[in-house]
C-alpha cells in the first residue's frame, strides 16, 4: 500500500519549471505542458484531464458511478473497451487480418512496458504522452537531448511499428488513463501525492537540474516512468533508492487497477517532468 506523503524539504526552491528542451507548445489537457512538468506542479498538484475524453464516453462513467468494488469496476472497464474497440474482432474496425498488429490493444501496451521500457510498445507509450501531455521523450535507447540524435531516429521508427495496422491505440490509452483517475479518486479520495521508490545503479543517468544537499536533488525525468510503492522492491533494481511524494493526478496506471497486469512488483505508471527527489542506499 502507498505511503503517504512526507512533506517537501523546506530547502528545495518550489519554482523549477519545465526546461523548454523537454516539452511542447501545446497539448491536449487541460494544463499546459510548462505548468503540469513543473516543481510547483509537485507541490500542489491540479486535476489533470486529457481533452474530451470523459466527455465522449460519458456512458462508461455513469455506468462505473453505480459500481461498489473496485473488481467489479475493472471488470465494467475491460468490457467496455472489447466492445467499443472490437479488440476480438479488429477487422470489423479496418485492420488488415494477418498485416502488422492486429491484436496489439492497451493491455498489451501495457504488457509490452514492464518488459522492456525502451521497446516498441514503450515508445508507443512515450509518443502517447507526448501528445496529449506536451512532455518529450528524453530516453529511449540511449538518451534523447537533440532530435538530431541517432536515438530519436530509433525511438520514431518503435513509435511507427508500434502503432502500424492497430485500432486506436493511443485513444485507447485515453480512455485507460481517464479510468484510472476514476479509480484513484475511489480509493485514495482528497490525497493529493503518493510516497513511491524507484532504484538505481547510477544516480548520474538522471538529469540534476539542481541539488540542496547530497540527499535531496531537483531531477528532471523522462515523460513517462516505473516507481513502486514497496521500497524493499525498489531496492532490488538498484543501490540507490529514489523517494518521490508523485501527484495522484499524474499516475498513468498501477498495479492493482486491472487483474493480471503489474502485479509482480507494485508497480505504478507515472508521468514525468521535474521532481524534488529524495536520495538514500538501500
Amino acid at each position: 500500500m502507498p505511503q503517504r506523503p512526507s512533506p517537501t524539504p523546506p530547502s528545495v526552491q518550489p519554482d523549477t519549471t519545465l526546461p523548454a528542451q523537454a516539452r511542447l507548445p501545446i497539448n491536449r489537457c487541460n494544463l499546459p505542458a510548462v505548468i503540469l512538468g513543473s516543481l510547483t506542479f509537485q507541490s500542489h498538484p491540479q486535476h489533470l484531464e486529457i481533452d474530451g475524453v470523459r466527455s465522449f464516453y460519458a456512458d462508461l462513467f455513469q455506468a462505473l458511478h453505480v459500481l461498489d468494488t473496485p473488481q467489479q469496476r475493472a471488470q465494467k472497464f475491460q468490457d467496455y473497451m472489447t466492445v467499443k474497440f472490437r479488440l476480438s474482432a479488429p477487422e470489423d474496425a479496418g485492420a488488415a487480418q494477418g498485416r502488422g498488429r492486429t491484436k496489439a490493444d492497451y493491455r498489451q501496451m501495457l504488457r509490452g512496458w514492464f518488459f522492456d521500457a525502451d521497446g516498441r510498445e514503450a515508445a508507443v507509450l512515450k509518443s502517447w504522452v507526448e501528445s496529449r501531455f506536451g512532455l518529450l521523450t528524453r530516453y529511449h535507447k540511449g538518451a534523447i537531448h537533440d532530435r538530431a540524435e541517432p536515438h530519436f531516429a530509433l525511438f520514431l521508427q518503435d513509435r511507427a511499428s508500434g502503432l502500424h495496422n492497430t485500432n486506436a491505440l493511443e485513444t485507447q490509452m485515453d480512455v485507460l488513463h481517464a479510468f484510472c483517475q476514476f479509480e484513484l479518486a475511489q480509493r485514495f479520495a482528497g490525497l493529493p501525492h503518493l510516497t513511491l521508490y524507484r532504484g538505481v545503479n547510477r544516480l548520474d543517468a538522471f538529469e540534476v537540474l539542481s541539488k540542496s544537499d547530497r540527499h535531496h536533488q531537483v531531477m528532471l525525468f523522462n515523460n513517462i516512468n516505473s516507481f513502486t510503492a514497496n521500497r524493499d522492491t525498489a531496492g532490488e533494481f538498484g543501490d540507490h533508492i529514489l523517494t518521490v511524494q508523485v501527484p495522484v493526478s499524474k499516475i498513468v496506471f498501477f498495479s492493482g487497477l486491472l487483474d493480471g497486469l503489474l502485479k509482480g512488483e507494485d508497480e505504478y505508471i507515472v508521468l514525468g517532468g521535474v521532481y524534488a527527489v529524495e536520495t538514500s542506499t538501500y
